[in-house]
């Protein structure tokens, strides 16, 4: 039979994945000093042995003040390569490729956990031990009412933070993954950085779209400098800062930042959306499945670069018609995977039928199949 195009392989520089599902970089806010914990281990092995070709860490903050919260995990000292280290060899032994995200939460540092309220640190968790710390960004301003107002970054601050990123490559480099990319959306410093409504800066990181590109574009360089050619780099962009695309940041300025940051080492456009000012996870706004997959096809087709969807893809049928249709070519699944981290699995006998079975793991798979042929059996004598 012929193979779903979710379940063939694909290939980005020098990297081969068995699949086209990924499951997608997700805080988790159980680190301690950045560090993951066997909490961790568990949570990755389960993706890989449920079948997803790539499994990512969450965000990894290249600056200890780069963390949304205490919880966060981080890649900004040598320190943390060996816990790095070890999850990545969790993941590969679990049948995936082991990914990174380099990350800076800029100005929506100095956070609560989502389940304490997502609010800023206050008086009441710096009791607890939690103390409010500065949140760094383009501009000195709070983009929500009540949010810590941070501190702009001088030019020479900016190259530093930059540079950061730039070892955090090199230190995710040495724990032995295999794919890296930065997330540069949902209103952390990157996005704030390049969005007009994150940045009203006069200096070279502003003035104009030019200017405000130039972040993402020295930490390209910066990473570039400190990770492999024969390994993949993707971006994680806001494709538009709000979904009227007539608010901030548009798709067609998305297009010239995924050029330029092509021309410079990014090989893979992430396409989510929005984040400057309210968190979007949070967002009481309903939005219907496969919400951001029109950007991951618009800039495929127009620059003619690849993409990874993402957002409320839920179902199998979904995601292969996605990439039959040449809209994407890879699906990201988050909180799907959550909800069923042996989605890969499934899918495949969605999509494939009993013979599905031979992408399961034979430790499952040998079992399970001959179940269902038992079963099928006891239906037809029962009928």
């Amino acid at each position: 039979m012929m193979q779903s195009r979710l379940l063939s392989s694909f290939t980005l520089r020098g990297l081969t994945v068995r699949n086209r599902a990924v499951l997608a970089p997700m805080q988790m806010y159980g680190a301690v000093e950045g560090v993951p914990r066997p909490w961790h281990h568990h949570h990755l092995a389960k993706f890989g042995l449920g079948g997803f070709g790539l499994v990512f860490t969450e965000a990894l903050a290249v600056e200890r003040r780069g963390r949304n919260t205490y919880g966060d995990m981080g890649v900004w000292s040598d320190e943390h390569v060996p816990g790095l280290k070890a999850l990545a060899d969790t993941i590969r032994d679990s049948g995936a490729v082991p990914a990174a995200q380099l990350w800076h939460a800029g100005p929506k540092a100095s956070r609560q956990r989502p389940w304490e309220g997502y609010g800023p640190l206050g008086e009441a968790e710096a009791k607890l031990g939690e103390t409010p710390w500065q949140p760094v960004a383009p501009v000195p301003e709070a983009k929500v009412e009540g949010w810590h107002r941070p501190r702009a970054l001088n030019e020479e601050e900016a190259l530093e933070v930059a540079a950061a990123f730039g070892e955090g490559a090199r230190r995710c480099h040495e724990a032995g993954y295999e794919l890296l990319e930065v997330h540069a959306g949902h209103g952390y410093l990157v996005h704030s950085f390049y969005s007009p409504l994150g940045n009203n800066r006069q200096d070279g990181f502003g003035r104009d779209r030019v200017g405000r590109m130039r972040f993402p574009i020295e930490v390209t360089k910066a990473i570039r400098n400190r990770w492999p050619a024969e390994k993949p780099l993707l971006f994680r962009l806001s494709c538009v800062d709000d979904h009227d695309e007539n608010h901030g940041w548009s798709i067609e300025d998305t297009i010239v930042l995924a050029s330029r940051l092509r021309e410079v080492g990014v090989d893979m456009i992430d396409c989510t959306s929005g984040g400057v000012g309210a968190p979007p996870t949070l967002k009481a706004v309903v939005r219907p499945h496969g919400f951001q997959v029109p950007y991951a096809e618009r800039i495929r087709h127009e620059i003619d670069m690849p993409t990874m969807a993402v957002g409320l893809i839920r179902h199998a049928t979904h995601a292969e018609a996605i990439l039959a249709e040449g809209r994407a070519d890879l699906i990201c699944i988050a909180r799907e995977a959550l909800h069923n981290p042996h989605w890969a699995l499934h899918a495949a006998l969605e999509l494939e039928g009993e013979e599905g079975y031979r992408h399961w793991p034979p430790q499952y798979g040998w079992w399970l199949q001959r179940r269902q042929r038992n079963l099928e059996r006891l239906e037809r004598e029962a009928s």
